[in-house]
């Protein structure tokens, strides 16, 4: 798997609420230009934002070959805009032309908890469709909490490796402890570390600080692109400010209107749904790790591979060895990307022949874990947003045990484990702000809905919701495995994205692509 694609994949690996397996320096002042912007339609204390919806971003040098970087100031807690104020770092690449530029498109690569500012700078100033690149400054902010906008921390790196570690499906109450007691450290480890900011980055807020940007960068409406959890938080643009919406595309459609235990339970599915596309391709290969018959038989196989490095764990070649939990990572981090497909069969041929180097260095991808040691926070944020959004998906493991038929029904092969895994919000210290409901954005200008129909993290049926609830959307789908499909490779998908994003024209909604 190439890094361009492990970035990808890391940054939007998180999607559904809850569910947890377990800077820039020097350079010009140059400011952007500027134009009045209307006070946010939903904030009555509008008037006190003043100060921040007219501030101008100094622009400096990143480091990064082509692209800028800048500092926006925002309130900590919009009800107290007088109050305390964060930082969150923004980027940009500026138009390369020719022709006239569109003004700035923002980009999300999702999680919760991926760095925008990453992603643009190591994948979408740089990989985007060149005409798209030519109208418009691609310009991306990681989000508060996330990254180098005040990130959440919760665990040191050896207590990350230790918490990846944790039996997630335990077979006795022993286990079961040992789990709660896991989840209960790492939330109490956030409110140690970040208690100042963990009250204060749900995605309302985060959307509230993309307007301060739009505005900032002199956009009297947004332009934007947002995939996975990106297009949950792209909804809550919309939902907020209907009239500041321009052209919204988003890719691999969240269902704001589901709760988490059914979020989990449906992203549940849809990594059976794509371990079960992987299977079908792996099963007519002759070195196919799961064997050559059918492919239940595979399931059977890759469910016999798991119960067995639960049993006794492999070695690695470090310290930690591959258990059960590191090689689910390591199997579902492939899922997002039929590319990563051939790099898990040589993975599972060789931690079934005992050695889990491979299987490791795909879950250590999907969490985000340097060589070194060093995680980036993208769990801690991912958790810390999905708690605040929507209220935990069980009161406690009783619950669970109670859940864990539904979720198997759901994913023979992986459902025990994702079960267990939205107990983690149960131990939150900050008490959730949002709500499960239907997002409409009455008012709205059309907003595109990309869904990919054996999408694992985002199951395409969420996809058909979003763009039902939505008065002004028009879904657009990809029949083809992977999560998101914006360049990925399919000509019918990209060319329907770029004619919206150029000339504002959304394709005729109900439109397949293969």
């Amino acid at each position: 798997m190439d890094s361009r694609r492990l970035l990808r994949t890391s940054a939007t690996a998180l999607a559904a609420a809850g569910l947890v397996l377990s800077g820039c320096s020097g350079g010009s002042d140059a400011a952007a230009p500027r134009t009045a912007a209307p006070a946010p339609s939903s904030a009555p204390e509008a008037p006190k934002l003043k100060k921040y919806y007219e501030q101008r971003l100094k622009w400096r040098d990143c480091g990064v070959e082509g692209f800028q970087c800048a500092t926006l100031r925002v309130p900590l807690d919009y009800a107290k805009p007088d109050g305390e104020e964060i930082e969150l770092a923004v980027s940009r690449a500026r138009a390369t032309g020719p022709g006239k530029r569109l003004g700035s498109l923002l980009v999300n690569p999702g999680g919760p908890g991926g760095s925008a500012v990453g992603y643009l700078q190591g994948y979408a100033g740089i990989g985007y469709p060149a005409p798209v690149r030519a109208r418009y400054d691609m310009v991306a902010v990681d989000p508060r909490g996330v990254a180098r906008s005040e990130p959440v921390e919760c665990l040191t790196g050896p207590q990350m490796d230790a918490y990846t570690q944790v039996d997630q499906t335990p077979d006795d109450t022993a286990e079961v402890n040992a789990l709660s007691a896991a989840f209960k450290d790492f939330a109490a480890g956030c409110e140690k570390k970040s208690g100042k900011v963990l009250p204060h980055v749900s995605t309302v807020e985060t959307a509230r600080d993309m307007d301060v940007l739009r505005a900032v960068l002199g956009d009297g409406k947004l332009t934007y692109v947002g995939a996975s959890y990106g297009t949950f938080l792209g909804a809550t643009y919309a939902e907020l400010f209907p009239d500041r919406v321009g052209r919204l595309v988003l890719d691999g459609a969240m269902d704001p209107s589901l709760s988490a235990l059914d979020l989990n339970r449906d992203q549940t599915a849809g990594f059976e749904t794509a371990f079960r596309a992987f299977a079908a391709d792996c099963v007519r290969k002759p070195d196919c790790p799961l064997g050559t018959g059918s492919v239940a038989a595979a399931g059977e196989a890759m469910k016999k591979f798991f119960r067995d490095v639960d049993a006794r764990p492999v070695p690695t070649g470090e310290s930690r060895k591959l258990g059960e939990s590191l090689a689910t990572t390591g199997v579902i981090a492939a899922m997002y990307d039929e590319g990563a497909w051939p790099q898990l069969r040589e993975a599972l041929a060789q931690a079934m022949g005992g050695e889990g180097s491979g299987l490791l260095a795909l879950a250590d991808s999907y969490y985000e874990r340097e060589t070194d040691g060093t995680y980036a926070n993208l769990m801690s944020a991912n958790a810390a947003v999905n708690c605040l959004d929507l209220p935990p998906a069980y009161r406690d493991a009783a619950a669970v045990e109670k859940a864990v038929p539904s979720f198997e029904k759901a994913s023979p092969v992986f459902g025990a484990g994702l079960a267990w895994a939205a107990l983690n919000c149960t131990y939150w210290p900050t008490p959730p702000t949002g709500r499960p409901h239907r997002i409409t954005a009455e008012g709205a200008a059309p907003i595109l809905v990309v869904g990919t129909t054996r999408d694992p993290a985002t199951p395409y049926r969420w996809a058909r919701s979003l763009a039902g609830q939505l008065s002004s959307g028009t879904l657009l789908t990809y029949e083809g495995d992977g999560h998101t499909a914006y360049g990925r490779g399919s000509d019918c998908i990209d060319t329907a994205i770029n004619t919206y994003l150029l000339e504002g024209t959304p394709p005729a909604d109900g439109k397949r692509c293969s």
